[in-house]
């Protein structure tokens, strides 16, 4: 039953949904540089707890159901671009700060605090959602048993974590660390248009064209 679901190509789709450029490897990344290694994993644990809460959800059902009632969409949608317009502001305050005392856009004051940022980020993140619904509702056969979804869970969650902390422990190495002290404001500034640009282009987007 699992060759039937080709997991391998399932797998792929993933990989390029999480490894790509977006708003959680963002956070990650500067998270990271800002704060050190364990802050980054921190973070990429509660991206990863987000990222196998809408994979489970999808598999028994939900992703289609929001995808069926746009207005359930609609309300992940509003918050999430509200959230990444935020980290937005607060990255250009960032930017715009001289000095090296200052309070970057990516910080937390405890690991609980990291990771609820970065669970946040990942549940308001509709292309989550989107991407999840769409696989378990076109990739997956209907009467996929218990066990295949199972599988395909447990296998995007392992791959996930990997992709995510892999992000963490990059971009906590000390060359990032010291490209990241001397150039922090070009960073913030990069941070400050990927986040404004994410959450305009979400308030943008219409579901279903």
């Amino acid at each position: 039953m699992i060759s039937e679901l080709h997991l391998p190509l399932i797998l792929i789709a993933a990989f390029v949904a999480t490894a790509s450029p977006g708003p959680a490897t963002l956070a990650i990344s500067g998270l990271s540089m800002n704060s050190g290694r364990r802050y980054g994993l921190a973070m990429a644990a509660g991206v990863t707890t987000g990222s196998l809460a809408w994979s489970i959800s999808a598999a028994f059902g939900l992703g289609a159901i929001m995808l069926a009632n746009a207005w359930a969409f609609e309300v992940i949608r509003y918050f999430g671009a509200a959230y990444l317009l935020y980290l937005a502001y607060k990255s250009a305050r960032s930017a715009m700060t001289r000095g090296r005392v200052v309070q970057a856009s990516m910080s937390a004051r405890s690991y609980r605090s990291a990771y609820g940022k970065g669970l946040a980020l990942h549940l308001t993140n509709p292309k989550a959602v989107l991407f999840f619904g769409s696989l378990f509702s076109i990739g997956v056969p209907a009467d996929a048993p218990l066990s295949s979804l199972a599988i395909i869970i447990l296998a995007v969650g392992v791959q996930s974590t990997l992709v995510f902390h892999g992000y963490a422990l990059i971009f906590s190495s000390a060359p990032m660390v010291a490209a990241y002290t001397r150039l922090r404001r070009w960073f913030e500034g990069i941070f400050a248009v990927v986040f404004a640009f994410t959450g305009f282009k979400i308030l943008t987007a219409r579901l279903g064209g």
